[in-house]
């Protein structure tokens, strides 16, 4: 008769000390002395007082048996928060932290040892762990939840090392580092949006990937810097803090930044996971965050593939934050960043009435500060929008003005990429399209992620008889900014595009998203009217045809009866073809 397995259930915690190797390398006898201390001082007692039983030990590892959940979980994140003081007067290079790993499970019990999967689980957990943090299983996190004043970060299932089936994982955050005895004074925030982005932690077993992480980071800061509405801190000062998880807070205090962006990275067989999250340091409210998951195939392909992604999400992201924090405040309280972020804010809406309050907050921002471009940029866009858009205004007197307005722009900051793009908008609704097309090309050089310089450069190609080009860099536009509300505002431009080049279906459909989106925008109802009479759709056309000339009768006979600038004479007698069709009697 064979003797009958013990199985039990339990929750198991395995913890190893992060980066031991180099730390004994550098100094054996310091370390082996500081860690007895830890263990003698600190992580014996916390282990007994949770009724915890230790199974065994390694020169850097331990690994421990609770009966309960809470238990184990108390137990972990009291002694890394003890961790987290202790380490406060130790140098970055020499401090001792700990990755914990935490699942539930069966286990078998032999001769004082423990087995089975849950013990590998557990093991496997500790290694996706970060230094000074904890990592639990699904199942940890459905006991626990509720019982402690902890918040697990879901990170989704993860593929571990001899596991058959995935786990799926949660992170609960561990602040490691404490400010320095003397606190540095806080550096004063600049006078646009600052970004610090953080070392991207590798939290796959994989050592190898730290330069796949380092990489992502690099390339998101240099991608970040070439945008002038921002402030971007230079790589040397952001990776200070790699190895360590300073808080949000305290990053944002020792380098005058106002949003941190932060994120980790996996790999799990041939696969990577990439999670970013945009952080407000003030308050550590989460502005934004995202996970890429890629195959790794071509792993160079991949980072430029998720630094471009970061990236463009990232600064409209800031963007309407900004927005935000401007409106919360009273007018009469506005600087002139913040009158500029209100006008911004009212101009996203595109209709009439909030062009005119757009307009109001951008001269305001002017008169708080003559020399702030972005005030002259955000106006040039509010005089255009009122003189072709919403007809508030004389054409040739609002096109006048916003050209002048933009050239100020220009003239006060050459590098601002946004005042190259209105510059170029307001120059092609006056008709110098060369003119305009190098402005646009130069403010894309400057920002190749500015979503405006790539609509600026869509109207002008579509004007310039290169339609399929302009299309194509509409849809690059909606790509780095698809939450625009001006997108669907934009779509009249690729309704004429697709009319040009006699895709009259393709110019139909485009035209009715933009008169879905702004139905009181009178330009889309011409080119659906001409688009339908082409295609021979005669009631349809008629009905397109008296909307577009009751909607707002002058503007629809100043279109028709002389050419509007930009319009080269063909294009211009091919879209008066389609009226006739569509039953116009001009």
């Amino acid at each position: 008769m064979t003797d009958r397995v013990e199985r039990r259930l339990a929750a198991i915690l395995a913890a190893d000390v992060a980066g031991y190797s180099r730390l004994i390398g550098a100094d054996e006898e310091g370390t082996l002395a500081r860690l007895k201390t830890h263990r003698r001082d600190l992580i014996d007692r916390k282990i007994a007082e949770h009724r915890g039983r230790i199974v065994k030990t390694t020169g850097d590892g331990i690994l421990v048996e609770f009966a309960s959940v809470v238990d184990a979980l108390r137990c972990a994140v009291e002694v890394q928060s003890a961790m987290t003081e202790r380490n406060t007067a130790a140098p970055p290079d020499s401090r001792i932290e700990f990755r914990v790993g935490i699942h539930q499970g069966d286990i078998v019990v032999e001769d004082g040892d423990i087995l089975g999967d849950g013990v590998n689980i557990a093991a496997r957990l500790e290694g996706l762990a970060e230094p000074g943090g904890i990592c639990v299983s699904a199942r940890v996190q459905e006991d626990a939840a509720g019982r402690l004043d902890i918040t697990f970060e879901d990170i989704g299932e993860q593929q571990l090392k001899n596991i058959a089936r995935p786990v799926r994982v949660f992170r609960i955050a561990a602040k490691r580092s404490a400010p320095p005895s003397e606190p540095r004074a806080a550096l004063p925030l600049p006078d646009k949006p600052s970004v610090a982005v953080l070392p991207f932690t590798n939290m796959s077993a994989d050592p190898e990937q730290e330069f796949f992480a380092d990489g992502i980071a690099e390339d998101v800061i240099t991608a970040l810097s070439r945008y002038p509405s921002l402030f971007v801190i230079a790589r040397n000062s952001c990776f200070t803090y790699k190895g360590r998880a300073v808080d949000v807070k305290q990053i944002g205090h020792e380098l005058g930044v106002r949003y941190v962006l932060e994120g980790s990275l996996r790999k799990a067989g041939g696969r990577i996971r990439v999670t970013a999250q945009l952080v407000e340091a003030e308050t550590g409210k989460h502005v934004w965050a995202e996970r890429y998951d890629r195959e790794l195939a071509d792993i160079f392909a991949v980072q430029d593939e998720i630094t471009e992604a970061v990236t463009i999400a990232i600064a409209p992201a800031i963007a309407h934050a900004e927005r935000q924090r401007a409106m919360r405040k009273p007018p009469e309280s506005l600087d002139a960043w913040a009158a500029y972020q209100r006008g911004l804010w009212h101009f996203s809406h595109v209709t009439a009435e909030e062009n005119a309050l757009a307009e109001k907050f951008f001269r305001q921002s002017i008169e708080l500060d003559p020399a702030f471009a972005g005030g002259h940029t955000g106006l040039a866009y509010a005089l255009a929008n009122a003189g072709n858009t919403f007809q508030q205004m004389d054409f040739n007197e609002a096109m006048g003005a916003a050209e002048a307005s933009a050239r100020r722009a220009v003239a006060l900051d050459a590098t601002d990429a946004e005042a190259h793009a209105v510059l170029s908008a307001t120059l092609g609704g006056r008709g110098d399209i060369a003119g305009a097309l190098l402005e646009a090309e130069h403010a894309r050089s400057l920002s190749p992620n500015l979503a405006s310089a790539h609509g600026a450069l869509s109207m002008l190609l579509i004007y310039s008889g290169r339609a399929r080009e302009g299309i194509a860099a509409h849809q690059t536009c909606a790509r780095l900014d698809p939450r625009d509300p001006r997108l669907g505002w934009r779509l009249h431009r690729v309704a004429l595009g697709h009319y040009f080049i006699g895709e009259y279906a393709a110019a139909r459909d485009a035209a009715e998203l933009a008169i879905s989106a702004y139905p009181e925008f009178p330009t889309p109802y011409r080119i659906l009217a001409a688009a339908l009479g082409q295609l021979g759709e005669s009631d349809e056309a008629k009905r397109a045809l008296d909307r577009a000339s009751s909607l707002r009768p002058a503007a629809f006979e100043w279109f028709v009866r002389q050419r509007p600038p930009g319009f080269r004479p063909d294009d211009y007698e091919h879209v008066l073809e389609g009226l006739r069709k569509a039953g116009w009697q001009g």
